[in-house]
């Protein structure tokens, strides 16, 4: 096969990237663009040989690289967000090309925010300290240490920022990599591998291979010298990564998808509260974190649906090449049957169609609103990952919490009120990693992020990062006892 492809004028090496040298495979899969379901590519497909090879890289190179100074390793993880920054627009491009979200999306916020992803870890772990604390005595001393290679398996929706957002901390603590993306969307990971070494990040310290979870994902997962494991995705695949791992008690930190609540009450800012529902429609619906549930007071509910009605009305759904569109497609004819395979069992349950409803031509699904759903009803329950909102009521405070947490999901919530108090006492009964008030994906690296239930095991951001990323130590010294070498 051709070791590369042309992506909108942009060169992409299509071979994994193993111990800094390009490594072809015997078979591939072939690469489509959501835009209008063209060839992009045949991308090499790996499975337990090159899983093997890249394990046996990281491991190799794990010594010199936790042993780096971490002013080192920090000079480092800035010369690569530095290749970012000079690499916005191709990268950008190549994304929109290869999943389908908006490239000003691309190009002023999720390139950008790549780069600083590679910034605040580097810079996190130059100020990575705890303070020394005497136990009768004796000193505690605590240290992170660097726990080994770690398999980083990451989604198709937003794929290199959320690649980052694990390589950065991972490579920032002294460990080094395997990443595997989505096969859906595997081109900008190969474009960071470039990036990677053209920044001096030493050869298998980073390492990149595509393919399929159940061909090369398992050989990594199970993986005796793996020592820790971030994956980004679903329940089910997510089930099978920790039985894979369970054998080798690999740590792992799960992010798991979302079917989370807006709740607006009746003393909200209606005009603020529809455009953070509105918002849910961002990048087609393929967002872990969006409200889908959107939970509103019975006394305004009319009104809200009326406005939420017309400010849908002007969204404009096509080419995400073009500045002007807000929606573009969804990223794989699978997961557009599937979204509306949701939605025409909803409708058939008695779900009314109040938005949308309907597949558009190509890979393009309308954004829809569905009321009179009743709580059980599996609209509600499940994740359909696509443009596709429910609109329940709730009479007060009580109803509106338990409509909120009652499904399996437990990632993030959003609250739309005016009254602070009501504010703390809703957020205060949650069940949810996160909780936004009067406001949407506000994401700042320094706070954790994660979900409950089967929303995702553990915490990552700041020094939560570290803390998984590491072994985290504790050295005791007793007092005195020291001989004089003087």
């Amino acid at each position: 096969m051709s070791s590369a492809i042309t992506v909108a004028g942009v060169r992409v090496d299509t071979r994994h990237w193993i111990g800094g040298e390009r490594v072809a495979s015997a078979g591939t899969f072939t690469d489509h663009s959501p835009i209008d379901g063209g060839v992009l590519g045949e991308i090499a497909r790996g499975g337990p040989a090159e899983a093997e090879a890249a394990v046996a890289a990281a491991r190799a190179a794990f010594p010199a690289w936790a042993a780096t100074p971490r002013a080192e390793r920090a000079r480092i993880l800035h010369a690569i967000a530095d290749g970012v920054d000079k690499r916005v627009e191709e990268l950008a491009i190549v994304e929109t090309t290869d999943n389908g979200a908006l490239l000003r999306s691309h190009r002023h916020g999720v390139m950008p925010r790549v780069a600083h992803n590679f910034r605040f870890f580097a810079d996190w772990l130059l100020k990575l300290d705890h303070e020394d604390f005497e136990t009768r005595g004796h000193t505690n001393h605590v240290t992170w240490d660097p726990a080994g290679p770690c398999v980083l398996i990451t989604p198709w929706n937003a794929p290199l920022m959320l690649a980052t957002w694990k390589v950065a901390p991972a490579l920032a603590a002294g460990n080094t990599v395997v990443l595997k993306p989505a096969e859906w969307s595997p081109l900008t990971a190969s474009l960071l591998a470039d990036i990677a070494a053209e920044a001096g990040l030493p050869a298998g310290v980073l390492n990149v291979v595509q393919g399929y979870g159940s061909e090369i994902g398992d050989a990594l997962t199970s993986h005796p010298d793996v020592r820790r494991i971030s994956f980004t995705g679903s329940v089910p695949t997510a089930k099978r990564i920790a039985a894979s791992a369970a054998a080798n008690l690999t740590p792992l930190s799960l992010e798991l998808g979302g079917k989370s609540p807006l709740l607006v009450f009746a003393d909200a800012d209606l005009d603020l509260a529809v455009d953070l529902a509105v918002e849910q429609f961002d990048n087609a619906g393929q967002v872990c974190l969006a409200a889908t549930r959107i939970l509103v007071e019975e006394t305004v509910a009319e009104e809200f649906t009326r406005r939420f009605t017309e400010k849908a009305g002007t969204l404009k759904q096509g080419d995400p090449r073009d500045e002007a569109t807000d929606i573009g497609p969804n990223i794989h004819p699978r997961q557009l049957e599937k979204i509306d395979g949701f939605v025409q069992r909803a409708v058939a349950a008695g779900a009314r169609t109040v938005v949308g409803g309907h597949r558009r031509d190509g890979q393009y699904y309308a954004p829809t609103l569905l009321t009179d759903v009743d709580q059980d009803a599996e609209i509600v329950q499940e994740e359909v990952f696509g443009p596709v909102l429910t609109l329940q009521t709730f009479a007060d405070e009580e109803e509106a919490v338990r409509l909120a947490n009652g499904t399996r999901f437990a990632l993030a919530a959003t609250v739309a009120t005016g009254d602070p108090e009501r504010a703390e006492r809703v957020t205060g009964r949650l069940v949810a990693g996160t909780v936004w008030v009067n406001c949407f994906f506000v994401r700042d690296l320094r706070a954790p992020f994660g979900g409950s239930r089967l929303s995702g095991v553990g915490r990552e951001g700041g020094t939560w990062s570290f803390d998984f990323y590491c072994d985290v130590k504790n050295t005791v010294t007793a007092p005195g006892g020291w001989r004089d070498h003087g």
